[in-house]
């Protein structure tokens, strides 16, 4: 079976984490940028800023990481942000480094589920990161989904996921 390389493209809560853990239940590498963030540079993230910066650490090392899996003929779920252009040209890059398939998974989910989403996975503390009614108007301010001259193989889910 060829390795291929799963990516997530949507606002926060709308369904991109279960999707990569059902993905990695099938036999991927699971592989979530929220849970490394959170062990590595939890306090000194406060900020868009802190995020853009950790994540940038976080990604040099990842993706020769990830082609290394790719090249074994590991399929991997990257639980990693792709919405913006400049976080889907490091995956690009990936995809060109390792000429792996790929699958580009973009959520096409309404904010106010989104949000339900989140309140709901707040509320429960399950996941590394509380985020804020504030923070996700932030974050999906700069939510860019994938125009076709990206090159990606597009798979687009609604509310099923």
């Amino acid at each position: 079976m060829t390795p291929t390389l799963h990516l997530f493209c949507g606002k926060i809560a709308s369904g991109k984490s279960t999707l990569a853990a059902r993905i990695a239940r099938d036999g991927a590498i699971l592989i979530t940028e929220d849970d490394w963030l959170h062990a590595l540079f939890a306090d000194q993230m406060q900020t868009g800023a802190d995020y853009l910066r950790c994540s940038g650490q976080l990604r040099a090392i990842m993706g020769p990481h990830v082609g290394t899996l790719l090249a074994a003929g590991q399929s991997v779920a990257l639980d990693f942000a792709a919405n913006t252009r400049p976080q889907r040209a490091w995956m690009r890059s990936i995809i060109q480094d390792s000429d792996a398939a790929h699958q580009l998974h973009v959520f096409d989910v309404p904010d106010a589920v989104c949000l339900a989403r989140l309140h709901a996975r707040n509320a429960s503390g399950s996941h590394a990161f509380a985020v804020t009614d504030a923070q996700f108007d932030h974050f999906s301010r700069h939510f860019a989904p994938p125009a076709p001259g990206e090159g990606f193989t597009v798979i687009t889910h609604g509310l099923g996921g």
